[in-house]
């Protein structure tokens, strides 16, 4: 965050990730192991309803009685987004660490089947605003052509050949380092101040509601110990870094938008411990 690297050069940074590196990962973690549709329908459904449930959860914030009132409806638009997104370069870089091979390969998983959802929740409000085709945007997504196609190719049978295989892992092992790198980059903490009740509001959904829904649809649907771990560190992780260039790009107010959006990568460092030691440890 703090060297002679100016945001010129994240910027770069970010759209190598996010165009090229970061699509292959998610190929590459998805063809890599054999699916079972069948294993993996039951965390795809908990996930699919925990996004549902975050999304009604943010935006139902102007509506909360003596609370909702005190919002600015125009800046929650904006900032809604931030309450149930999630930042796929962490999520990514932790998947592995906390559960192997088969955690990356579930967090593909859920990434494939979030990012369309949280898109259309995030984009749905401000999209009077918007210059481009909303469903072009959604079928345009890097993240999900590199996992539509993962799925593909693995449901197929097809494999990477071993000659292709170091390339391709070290292609991975980049797009995690580099994108936590651009996540720390991108801290900005702007104009927080001018509306302390609605960020803390959103940010409270993103920090504890989701990992409380996670906990919860996580026994509904009778998860495994691993497929559980996976969903719970996936609601904990911080907002997505994007929030603020969405918000910025439909002519909402961005600073705020990218205030919110550092004070929750600083708060992934206490929700996930909440979410993977306090939740994850109870029966």
């Amino acid at each position: 965050r703090f060297t002679a690297l100016n945001r010129k050069v994240w910027e770069q940074v970010e759209s190598l990730v996010y165009y090229f590196l970061f699509p292959v990962l998610l190929f590459h973690s998805i063809v890599k192991s054999p699916l079972d549709l069948g294993a993996a329908s039951s965390l795809m459904g908990a996930g699919v309803t925990m996004g549902l449930l975050g999304i009604a959860l943010s935006y139902s914030l102007p509506h909360w009685p003596w609370l909702g009132p005190k919002l600015d409806v125009r800046l929650h638009a904006a900032s809604a987004q931030v309450g149930f997104r999630f930042n796929s370069f962490i999520a990514l870089a932790l998947a592995d660490k906390v559960a192997g091979p088969q955690g990356l390969l579930m967090i593909a998983v859920l990434i494939g089947v979030c990012v369309p959802l949280f898109n259309v929740g995030a984009v749905w409000p401000m999209a009077r605003h918007a210059n481009k085709g909303f469903g072009r945007e959604l079928l345009r997504n890097p993240l999900i052509i590199g996992t539509v196609s993962g799925l593909v190719a693995n449901l197929l049978g097809f494999s990477i050949p071993f000659w292709l295989e170091p390339t391709v892992n070290r292609i991975g092992q980049a797009s995690l380092a580099l994108g936590l790198l651009a996540a720390g980059a991108g801290m900005q903490f702007g104009m927080l101040a001018s509306a302390k009740l609605l960020g803390g509001l959103v940010l409270a959904c993103k920090h504890l509601g989701m990992p409380l829904l996670a906990f919860g649809l996580a026994k509904l649907f009778r998860l495994d110990p691993t497929q559980t771990t996976v969903l719970l560190m996936f609601s904990a992780v911080p907002t997505a870094s994007s929030c603020y260039v969405l918000a910025a790009r439909m002519g909402y107010n961005g600073p705020y938008v990218a205030g919110l959006v550092t004070l929750s990568t600083l708060l992934g460092i206490v929700s996930l411990p909440f979410a993977l030691g306090v939740l994850g440890g109870m029966p």
